[in-house]
């Protein structure tokens, strides 16, 4: 079976009070936009990271785009999967790129049961903002 768990959070950056633990906190963001999302400033190579308690199989990500603008600040993310936290854990391999999200849907990438205790979404490249309204990690199990 499958089960969601959350742990640790944290955001290269945070725009105003859009907290890295909005991200996962069972608000999708669709009718509380500015109390329900997480996001960072405009920056170079902008990450969000859960630290999760084990090492977990990762069947898949369930990633919720914004609903109000800007639905394309979340193309080209990459979602990471692994142990490292070298360059903050965006170093670990990929599960999936997200190529687009339409506004206030959420997409689910399978991930095959990439072992990882970090699971990080990126966006490569400068002048970027990551904005997340809600990321959900479903397991197969835990390793470690």
């Amino acid at each position: 079976t499958f089960k969601q768990i959350l742990g640790a959070v944290i955001q290269s950056s945070t725009s105003g009070d859009w907290f890295a633990e909005k991200a996962i906190d069972g608000n999708r963001g669709l009718q509380q936009l500015y109390t329900g999302c997480s996001s960072t400033h405009n920056q170079t190579n902008p990450w969000w990271r859960v630290a999760l308690p084990h090492i977990y199989r990762v069947s898949r990500v369930v990633d919720t785009n914004r609903n109000d603008c800007c639905t394309e600040q979340l193309n080209g993310a990459e979602i990471r999967i692994g142990n490292s936290l070298e360059n903050n854990g965006n170093n670990n391999p990929i599960c999936a790129v997200i190529p687009a999200i339409p506004a206030g849907e959420s997409y689910s990438y399978s991930c095959g049961g990439m072992e990882g205790r970090y699971v990080n979404l990126i966006i490569p490249g400068n002048m970027k903002i990551l904005t997340l309204c809600e990321v959900e990690h479903f397991f197969f199990c835990r390793l470690h």
